[in-house]
Order: structure tokens, then sequence, then C-alpha cells
């Protein structure tokens, strides 16, 4: 897989995926950026964010539940020191659809963070991550 990352001026630079997307990447004000674009490190969790959200809709679509919609809120603690890793991750899965059944959405939250979720199971190399979910049955 090849990315490339082009710096355009100050502390934003253009990030083109393997798959040919876009993305502008700034830095804040105080420390040379524009702040007109995403800052790396919350790239990296809106990564983690949607690569365990595929994952839980994707099982929970083979585990014939009905599924009308998905919002996975994340909250996040750094380090105050150099490397500021992450420490903490919590992610909060809302799910709607109809009689949703709650142990297989356990079992699918369970499944992305253990087995299937690279980013999530790199990151918590570092990070403590914790999962909780709510049901909207329909």
């Amino acid at each position: 897989m090849k990315t490339t990352i082009k710096w355009i001026d100050g502390m934003m630079m253009m990030g083109e995926s393997a798959s040919g997307h876009s993305v502008v990447m700034d830095g804040p004000e105080e420390f040379g950026g524009k702040n007109l674009g995403i800052r790396p490190m919350e790239m990296m969790i809106l990564g983690m964010g949607g690569c365990t959200t595929i994952d839980v809709i994707s099982t929970l679509e083979k585990m014939r539940e009905k599924v009308t919609n998905c919002r996975a809120e994340i909250t996040s603690d750094r380090a105050e020191s150099h490397p500021k890793v992450y420490t903490n991750i919590h992610i909060h899965f809302i799910i709607e659809g109809k009689n949703l059944n709650d142990k297989k959405v356990s079992k699918a939250i369970t499944l992305s963070s253990e087995k299937y979720c690279s980013a999530s199971i790199m990151i918590g190399k570092t990070a403590n991550i914790t999962h909780d979910f709510e049901l909207i049955n329909t």
C-alpha cells in the first residue's frame, strides 16, 4: 500500500490514500497551522472508529440483525508528555434497528475489538480501549 503526504504550506498538507482519496490536514494556529483541516491525530481516531464501525455493521448483517443506523461516539485522552500517545479511548455505539439482539451486538463489538479491527488492536498497544452500546429498537 502506498500513501502520499504532500506538504502545502505552514502545517497544511494533503494526504492521498492508496485508494486515491484525498484529505486536507492542518495544525492549529498556535503551531503554525491555519486550522483548515483535520489534525493528523484526530485522523487516527477517526480511522479507528471507522474501522471498528465497519466491523460491527458487517458482523451484525451476517448475524441477520436489521440495523438501520449506527453511530460511534468516541472520547479519548492523550499523554501529557511526548510522545503524546492515546492513553484512554472509549467508544460508545448507538445502534438503531428492528428487534436488535443485545447479545449479538455485544458479540459483534467484542469480535471487532479483539479480532478484526486492525486499527483498534494496534492503538490498543498504548491505549486502554473500552466500549459500550445502546440500542434503539424501531
